[in-house]
């Protein structure tokens, strides 16, 4: 099983990829800090707190259920409800708990405590500013016609 982690800070997002040691982050909440020791080295004297879920069907996690399993909620305003909706409307969606399990996939982190090495040095494939597109010359573009507008003369 992998786990996807989107690691945010400060309006900034990296996203890696956890293969071996992921049986720690099983039975772990929403909202719980971790250190981020527990990934390896290169996260050495990170805290991070666990701020979302997205479980192997796209169904997100909430915070306020405290199990592993799908349930179906009656919602009003606010999570999972992004869109303006009449006054009174409820609907009922699936969610999964807020405690990550293995059917979780992806896991939003956010960054409370750097350390010793920016996000910015341990995602250096991340950090390229995206190149521009070069046409090449062989590639041309179709004229476009223009539009001629003829003048009628009225004879009388």
């Amino acid at each position: 099983m992998v786990f996807k982690l989107n690691i945010s800070d400060k309006g900034k997002a990296w996203k890696k990829e956890l293969e071996e040691g992921n049986e720690v982050l099983i039975g772990k909440r929403i909202g719980d800090t971790i250190n981020g020791d527990i990934f390896g080295g290169e996260f050495e004297g990170y805290t991070l707190e666990i701020t979302g879920t997205s479980d192997k069907a796209g169904f997100p996690g909430m915070k306020g259920i405290d199990s592993q399993v799908l349930v179906k909620k009656l919602l009003k305003k606010g999570f999972a409800m992004k869109q303006s909706r009449p006054k009174g409307l409820r609907l009922r969606k699936t969610l999964r708990g807020a405690i990550i399990s293995e059917d979780t996939i992806q896991i939003n982190l956010n960054v409370i405590k750097t350390g010793k090495k920016g996000l910015k040095e341990l995602f250096p494939e991340q950090n390229k500013e995206p190149e521009p597109e070069i046409k090449e010359e062989g590639a041309e573009e179709k004229p476009v016609e223009e539009k001629k507008e003829e003048v009628v003369e009225k004879t009388e």
